[in-house]
């Protein structure tokens, strides 16, 4: 197995039934999402065609690497449940080797469009937890600002489909996606949560970065876009603690320029505060976090609504 086609595998923590638990995370090389036409992802950039044999051998040594960890996560930058991504032989071999080691959850992430009774029903039974981007609930901004490639109608048909299942579903929402100023972002995914609330069982913030080749970093580094401030996030947060849903986020780059980021002083610090509300969904851990920078982040949530561009 060569270096470009070797899964990335870690360790972290993740929530089972309202503990925390050990949890091995792989991302299997594969030949990348079909759609492939998200603004904001440069995620086929680390495509592999990774053959039916050598997705085998990766699962081989993800398997390898579990200890005693209770919870499995499989990405793929893309779909799951797509045959051309992970072969159903490849998807059967994976459930296999899960059921042997009597692991507690596995958790993983699809389009909607993949998400048939035939790929899924083979873990009927299976703790499973999928993923779906639906990144907003608004199909104008998920179709214009992000160029998703399905409507809020087919998150729910799939949502839907998954819980008679039995499964768990896990809504991504995407916290600024270009063209939305600050405030409209907040906003936005506040409405989102609000309406996917029924058809989710756990919400995933992810917080815009700036990834190579993409939309997102032709305006960024033309002065048009800025990530979103880590206050946003932690508005957002508090707010759906308060509608009542269990949601995560964990800020990729956070104190980076191409990630969501304060002033610098703070980043650190608020970025801690956001990943132990994660694991714990207790809103403490949100509160007491002050910087000079707050009164920044307020006026650029006032103001860049009639600027159109970033202020700070």
């Amino acid at each position: 197995m060569t270096s470009t086609s070797k899964p990335i595998v870690w360790k972290e923590k993740e929530r089972l039934d309202g503990e925390i638990v050990g949890c091995l995370t792989a991302i299997l090389r594969t030949r990348g999402c079909r759609w492939d036409r998200c603004y904001m992802c440069g995620y086929t950039s680390d495509a592999y065609p990774a053959s039916e044999e050598e997705l085998i051998q990766q699962v081989d040594y993800v398997f390898e690497q579990l200890e005693d960890e209770s919870v499995l996560k499989i990405f793929t930058s893309g779909s799951f449940f797509d045959d051309a991504e992970v072969p159903p032989k490849v998807r059967g071999y994976l459930l296999e080797k899960f059921q042997q080691r009597g692991l507690k959850k596995l958790i993983v992430e699809s389009r909607p469009e993949y998400i048939t009774d035939e790929r899924i029903e083979p873990f009927k039974g299976v703790n499973l937890e999928v993923g779906i981007g639906l990144e907003t609930a608004s199909d104008r901004v998920r179709e214009l600002c992000i160029n998703k490639g399905f409507s809020f109608e087919d998150f729910k048909d799939a949502a839907t489909k998954l819980r008679n299942y039995g499964f768990r579903v896990k809504c991504y929402l995407l916290l600024k996606p270009p063209f939305l100023s600050e405030s409209e972002a907040i906003d936005d995914a506040i409405k989102s949560i609000v309406a996917a609330k029924p058809y989710a069982d756990v919400f995933s913030l992810n917080l815009t970065n700036v990834q190579k080749g993409t939309l997102v970093e032709r305006f960024w580094r033309a002065k048009l876009y800025r990530p979103p401030w880590l206050w946003s996030a932690v508005e957002v947060l508090r707010e759906a603690t308060a509608i009542g849903v269990e949601i995560l986020s964990d800020p990729v780059a956070a104190g980076k320029q191409r990630g969501p980021h304060n002033c610098g002083k703070c980043d650190a610090e608020v970025a801690a505060a956001i990943r132990e509300f994660s694991l714990t969904q207790d809103t403490s851990k949100l509160e007491g976090l002050h910087c000079e920078c707050i009164e920044k982040w307020k006026k650029a949530v006032e103001l860049e609504k009639y600027s159109r561009a970033p202020l700070f």
